[in-house]
């Protein structure tokens, strides 16, 4: 049930009998809530949105308009304001068979078909495998694993995917740095760790794994001999802890794609034959950019990319000089891949610090796809990590970061995926791990599983009493707290489309933490007044009916934490 797009549907028919049939102008009908409450449940702009097509005033087309609306039996009022704004005030009924369809449809409420199975591949994480993951990688992981789980939830086809960079310098750096440490077993003196290597412990246990299967094997022996070996042994073991960790916050994948296969497949060649077709490749000199030099930059001649044809800022190098191909060759490749899956979008979830890599990806989609796939990139910011206000130091293990692990420990999976959901993917986040624990209401986690806990502790009281959930009559609930919790369920449909349109996950913390809000209102007020308590036993019918809205509140809750992946407390501790 979804009283708004009930409305719409009202107005479309009342669009069609006044002879509007333009699909792009229908489209442009607002049903929402009025910014002021006192102006009713719902307003609609349609009738000044049809005055031009009409070439009438709209306040005369909103009088039409209201007489068809009233033919409705949920509209119980219908007010015209200022030049033809529509504002309608629902039948309390409406709220009453929200709350019953909650209870009827379980796990379904909200979920919709607006996705028509399209299919939508979501990329997120892809941490290189060079060592365990840290908590940037926690705030990608999470959101690209919510953003699936809601685009799902309106019915999309939705594939999970991780890309694994198992190729190119630092794998080969990651071998060297294990193969560093298995010397330092043997008690072999080396030079130590380069500046662009990986000293951190946890490279300790690949290389002790190595050095139990195969002894001093290894020592004295020419790099070409070993390192392949290293290399495999080495992305293998970091990527078994990568899944380890994502596993640990309830974060799965579809598809593992590899780097290193991509190269196998020869999709580069592929690439690079369909770009000279389309004239988007020649050879030349960038110049060389101010400050810093670039990875990617040479005073050689180079097989560039036209990537300024496509709103870049200069175009891209696919291959070097020396003729080996360039980190952004191997990624167009990739590109290509997931174009010949026959995705509708593709969705891209990176750390901040990848927003120069947009436009040269986006435009050598566009160019391999003639414009016919949706791309999007969205970016992550970073995480501000502290204990009580003080930032944490780094760990010793890692090297120069703090692992995932160590924040999942810390505060447990649950804490970690809501709070990384509290903001906006693109704006930064403060993760304090003394307060995320703290039992109040300045804590949006603790709030909202209490609310949960909350209820289920009043059904153990039911049960108790023995009081059996019998007759439900919603209409003996007409407290202000009681009819604004019904309203904001009704919302629900409504609000979790919106945060798919937008691909905005974090909104339904904000829907969670309104419902819980408005819950613990209406607990409060009972202990204000003993008649709106939820559970009095002089009087049963209201007792049974005000535990069905409990249980509505927390199946709705439990919906939302399961979006964001999230396990709801059945109590507190």
């Amino acid at each position: 049930m979804n009283i708004y797009d009930d409305i719409r549907k009202n107005l479309i028919s009342i669009a069609n009998f006044l002879g509007v049939i333009d699909q792009d102008v229908i489209d442009r009908i607002s049903v929402e809530p009025p910014k002021d409450e006192s102006f009713g449940d719902i307003s609609t702009n349609i009738a000044m949105l049809f005055a031009k097509i009409l070439e009438k005033p709209s306040v005369d087309i909103a009088k039409i308009v209201k007489v068809e609306l009233l033919k409705n039996k949920f509209i119980k009022e219908v007010e015209i304001a200022g030049p033809g704004f529509i504002n309608l005030k629902l039948d309390e009924s409406v709220w009453f068979q929200c709350c019953k369809y909650i209870l009827e449809s379980n796990i379904d409420y909200g979920s919709s078909n607006i996705g028509s199975l399209k299919k939508i591949n979501i990329e997120y994480v892809s941490a290189n495998p060079t060592g365990p993951m840290h908590i940037g990688h926690a705030r990608g992981a999470v959101f690209g694993d919510s953003l699936a789980n809601l685009l799902d939830f309106v019915g999309y086809d939705v594939t999970r995917e991780y890309y694994i960079n198992d190729a190119g310098e630092q794998v080969i750096n990651l071998a060297k740095s294990v193969y560093i440490r298995y010397l330092n077993l043997l008690n072999i003196s080396n030079d130590g760790f380069a500046e662009n290597l990986y000293p951190g412990e946890y490279l300790i246990k690949v290389a002790e794994k190595i050095h139990i299967d195969h002894g001093d094997k290894f020592v004295d022996k020419p790099e070409i001999e070993w390192l392949p070996y290293f290399q495999n042994v080495s992305v293998k073991t970091m990527m078994n802890l990568i899944k380890k960790d994502l596993s640990s916050i309830n974060v799965h994948h579809d598809i593992f794609t590899s780097e290193e296969e991509i190269h196998k497949k020869g999709y580069i060649k592929k690439i690079i034959n369909i770009l000279e077709k389309k004239n988007l490749l020649y050879k030349g000199v960038l110049a060389a950019p101010k400050g810093k030099l670039k990875d990617d930059w040479e005073s050689r001649p180079q097989l560039l990319f036209k990537s300024t044809e496509f709103e870049d800022d200069v175009d891209r190098p696919l291959q070097k000089s020396d003729k080996s191909w360039t980190y952004f060759a191997a990624d167009a490749a990739y590109h290509y891949d997931k174009f010949m899956r026959d995705y509708f979008s593709i969705i891209n979830i990176w750390g901040a610090d990848h927003g120069g890599y947009i436009k040269r990806v986006e435009g050598v989609i566009k160019a391999i796809s003639d414009n016919n796939v949706n791309f999007e990139v969205k970016l992550c910011q970073l995480v501000n990590l502290s204990s009580s206000g003080k930032p944490v130091k780094m760990s010793k293990r890692s090297g120069n970061f703090i692992t995932m692990r160590e924040v999942i420990d810390s505060v447990g999976p649950d804490v970690l995926r809501f709070i990384m959901l509290t903001r906006k993917n693109d704006a930064s986040l403060d993760f304090d791990m003394v307060q995320v624990k703290e039992e109040s209401k300045e804590n949006p986690v603790y709030y909202v599983q209490y609310a949960y806990a909350r209820i289920n502790s009043l059904f153990l009281k039911a049960k108790n009493l023995k009081i059996e959930n019998k007759k439900i009559d919603f209409s003996l609930l007409n407290s202000n707290e009681e009819i604004n919790l019904m309203k904001l369920m009704a919302k629900w449909p409504r609000f979790v489309e919106a945060a798919a349109k937008a691909q905005e996950p974090h909104r339904i913390t904000i829907f969670l933490n309104d419902l819980a809000s408005a819950f613990h209102a209406s607990w409060s007020k009972g202990n204000e007044d003993s008649k709106m308590r939820y559970i009095i036993e002089s009087d049963l019918n209201v007792t049974n009916s005000r535990l069905a809205l409990a249980k509505a509140v927390q199946m709705l809750i439990g919906i939302g934490l399961k979006i964001l992946g999230v396990k709801p407390l059945e109590k507190l501790n």
